[in-house]
Formats: structure tokens, C-alpha cells, sequence
């Protein structure tokens, strides 16, 4: 058979061996040597869904093959499939160059996860779009025309949550569909500023976690190790906000209340807090209600995706109980379908 995404073929194995090919990208690709002075390959294989790593000994037939390509190489992976105590292995591999058409599969993620980060974007536009305060509406827009190519390719993570090509977007639209959802609960909330700064929250890692346009590694930076996400973040809405405000649009904002500056030094603060604590990150613990609420809605989309892709890859412990994978709790339960009326 073959396997959409390297996340179906983990959860497909997760129990049982099964045959099939995969397409991926050659990630990272170094010769290591056993004990008793063997050399081997050990092969990153990512897609926009996931990565695994596998073992190719040099008595394999295809050892030759896997040797002559090279990083960022696209390709057909066919083997035997299992789970072990060490993770996925491999035998009787096979691998083969991608067509063009396979390859365009590839670097989308395949129709299902392509459609749905495009329905994530579209949701981020029109929350944009609904924005009342003039000031961070311009902003908000002013932020995905500049930076709208690198914005859909960056990953929310290097992992745990959304650690894929264009989960960036898909993790921004869960926390603003979170957010907006809190402002109908709680309605004394500033729903613009709070809809703002989910959109920056972790716009920094456009770099942090930055994609090249045609690869599905994500490479260390320098600019990302150095300062971070939030201190990137905080840096991209103080560069914005200094275009924006011509001397035209400062005369008009003057009129305009809460006082500009006030709104400028909230959203930069929702973004220095949203990790909630020092001791993650944040250089600023929440001091608003609106920091309050971004704090707690960042947290729930990452924890669902995590639970999500435990559901999706975890191994099963008995039936209903998938392995638990840090920083969750526990071991995920699968969760209680909805109520449906008897036909």
C-alpha cells in the first residue's frame, strides 16, 4: 500500500507490520559504524507531516543506492514496516526517485492536510477582517502581506505540536478560533487586541522554526537561536507599527481611544506573556485579561494537537489507551463520541 504521511504509516505499524511506500524528503543522512567496525546509514526521512529515522546496514542491497543520494533528495520509500522497542525499522527497502507530480504531493502534505491549512488561513484572514480597532487591523494585515510566503511555511514547533511545514498557520488559527470563542463566553474581553495577539504570538517563528521555500528540514538559525520566538515577535510588531504610523496615520490615530500608544504596549505585552510564566519563557508573567486568556488558549490547541497525534501514531496499552507522549499527563483515553438519537 501506500502511506499518505509518515504520521499514517507510524500509527498503520503501530501494532502490526505492514508493506508500503512512503514519499519523502532525505533530511539528514550521516555513515555511522557498529561495535564490530561495520558502517551504516542513518536516514532522516520528513515529509510536512513528520520525520523518522531509519538504519540502512551496508550488507542491504539498496545501501549503495541510499549512499548516492543526497540531503533534500525527494523519494519513494518502500519496505517492510515495523514497530520495535527502538522505533519504526525497515526491511527489504526499495527507494526511487519522485516524478514531479509526486513530488508537488509531497511538499503539500497530500490533499487532506493541504485543504485544511488553506481553510486555517482563510479563517485567519476573515478574523482579521473582523477586527473594529483601525490600528491593529492594519497591522494585522500589514503583517501577512509582508510576510506571507515564510508565515504558511514555518512550523509551530521543532516538536511536540504542529512541528510541520505550514503548522504555524494551523496552530495561529486554532489559538484566534479559541480566542474568539473566548470573547463570546467572557464579552468584557478586548476582543481586537485579544484576536491581535493570538495572530503574533508566535510570529517569531517565522524564524525560529523557518522552512527554506523548497525543503521540509528545518535548519537552526542564528537569528532564532539568539533571541527566540518572543523576543522576535515583539521586535516584528514594534518594526510594523513604525511603517504604518506616517505622519498622516498618527494625526488620524490621535483622535482615535484607547490612546494608540496604550494599544501598541498591550499587544507587545500579550506577546512577551503568552508562554504564562517565567520559567517558560516568557520574560513577563500575564498581567491583563487578555494576556490571561491568550496564555491559556496557546496552551489548549498545543495540548490537543498533542493529544491528536497520540491518537494517530501512540502505540496501543489495551483497547481505548494509546501510550502517552511528554509533556501530557497521561496515557490518552480515546474520547467519548457525541450523542446521536437512536434511528
Amino acid at each position: 500500500m501506500h502511506y499518505d504521511s509518515i504520521s499514517q504509516l507510524q500509527s498503520c505499524v503501530a501494532n502490526e507490520a505492514g508493506y508500503g511506500s512512503i514519499f519523502a524528503q532525505i533530511a539528514r543522512k550521516s555513515t555511522k559504524t557498529t561495535k564490530n567496525g561495520h558502517p551504516y546509514l542513518e536516514v532522516n526521512l520528513a515529509d510536512v507531516a513528520g520525520n523518522l529515522t531509519i538504519k540502512i546496514w551496508d550488507n542491504a542491497p539498496c545501501y549503495s543506492a541510499f549512499l548516492a543520494l543526497q540531503e533534500e533528495a525527494s523519494v519513494a520509500v518502500t519496505a517492510t514496516w515495523q514497530n520495535s522497542a527502538y522505533g519504526i525499522e525497515a526491511a527489504d527497502l526499495d527507494v526511487r526517485p519522485l516524478s514531479p507530480e509526486e513530488e508537488h504531493i509531497m511538499m503539500t502534505g497530500g490533499a487532506e492536510l493541504a485543504l485544511r491549512q488553506e481553510e486555517d488561513w482563510e479563517c485567519i484572514c476573515d478574523l482579521i477582517d473582523s477586527l473594529q480597532d483601525p490600528r491593529l487591523g492594519q497591522l494585522c494585515r500589514a503583517m501577512l502581506e509582508n510576510f506571507e510566503s515564510r508565515f504558511r511555511r514555518a512550523g509551530a514547533a521543532r516538536s511536540v505540536h504542529h512541528a510541520r511545514r505550514g503548522g504555524l498557520v494551523e496552530h495561529t488559527a486554532g489559538v484566534m478560533r479559541a480566542a474568539a470563542a473566548m470573547c463570546t463566553a467572557y464579552p468584557d474581553l478586548n476582543r481586537d487586541l485579544l484576536l491581535a495577539g493570538a495572530l503574533f504570538h508566535d510570529c517569531g517563528k517565522m524564524w525560529e522554526n523557518a522552512y527554506p521555500e523548497h525543503s521540509l528540514a528545518m535548519p537552526y538559525a542564528e537569528t532564532g537561536e539568539l533571541l527566540g520566538h518572543i523576543s522576535l515577535g515583539i521586535e516584528v510588531i514594534n518594526k510594523l507599527w513604525t511603517r504604518l504610523l506616517t505622519d498622516e496615520r498618527k494625526t488620524a490615530w490621535e483622535a482615535l481611544e484607547p490612546p494608540t500608544e496604550q494599544v501598541r504596549l498591550h499587544l507587545l505585552h500579550l506577546v512577551a506573556s503568552h508562554h504564562g510564566s517565567l520559567e517558560f519563557g516568557s520574560p513577563v508573567v500575564p498581567k491583563t485579561p487578555e494576556a490571561l486568556a491568550l496564555n491559556h488558549a496557546d496552551n489548549l490547541d498545543a495540548k490537543l494537537e498533542m493529544m491528536r497525534n497520540s491518537y494517530e501514531t501512540g502505540t496501543t496499552l489495551a483497547p481505548h489507551i494509546r501510550q502517552g507522549k511528554k509533556p501530557l499527563p497521561g496515557n490518552p483515553v480515546t474520547p467519548l463520541p457525541a450523542f446521536t438519537e437512536a434511528e
